[in-house]
């Protein structure tokens, strides 16, 4: 997965690169602000060969200043993971606020972006955990026990730092990639079991940390100028 990112990374930097020779020679020109909104288009693809993993998720932007961008997630995710000793179902929906900064300076006429961003992300879930295996006495064979026991109105709070890149492919229509490390802020839990995945989220780690990604295609509805 780490491969893949790192090649689309290059991909969108050539794509980058190569829109730089659409240079404007305009003393007067004034940039476009507007709504810039899409589709994660990593999930549904993903889903085709894991239907275990199934989600959707939109992103959009609005334009606050020349370098400064409103930015917004929001989605739904199941998933069923197999642990060790249990297997369990998650299912919910999540959103994710916040700003994110251009640190890319483009040339006139330019609108690719090299994000520094922040959010605050909230998700609310179900578990389900499907079947667990008992080991109490050493002399016997482990018992699995089938019952489902479901555990409703779970929720998770998190901050996220995101990195990324969106490049212009052709007018209006851009291609993203974002890289996101994620601290739990504090979440829900049933008793007697962690919250090892959290939609939006992924899976939680030790130190209640963890990682995301998205690759986006996305269109700018431009607005004004200034």
């Amino acid at each position: 997965m780490l491969k893949y990112s790192i090649n689309i990374i290059i991909f969108l930097f050539s794509i980058t690169l190569y829109s730089q020779s659409k240079v404007i020679d305009h003393s007067e020109y004034k940039d476009r602000y507007g709504l810039r909104v899409g589709v994660d288009i990593f999930q549904p693809i993903y889903s085709i060969f894991d239907e275990d993993k199934k989600g959707l998720e939109f992103v959009a932007d609005y334009r606050i200043s020349k370098r400064f961008f409103i930015a917004s997630e929001f989605g739904y995710s199941e998933a069923t993971n197999q642990e060790d000793f249990y297997n369990y179902y998650t299912n919910g929906q999540y959103i994710k606020v916040g700003a994110d900064f251009n640190a890319y300076k483009n040339w006139l006429g330019l609108e690719n972006v090299i994000v520094i961003g922040l959010r605050y992300a909230f998700s609310k879930f179900d578990q389900t955990v499907n079947e667990y295996t008992v080991n109490a006495d050493p002399f016997l064979p482990p018992q699995t026990i089938s019952t489902p026991v479901s555990y409703d109105g779970l929720n998770a709070q998190w901050i996220e730092l995101v990195l990324g890149i969106k490049a212009e492919i052709i007018h209006n229509v851009f291609l993203g990639f974002s890289f996101r490390g994620n601290q739990m802020i504090n979440s829900k839990e049933p008793e007697n079991f962690k919250n090892l995945y959290v939609p939006g989220f992924n899976r939680v780690y030790l130190n209640d940390n963890g990682f995301s990604f998205n690759y986006t295609i996305s269109y700018l509805i431009p607005l004004y100028r200034k």
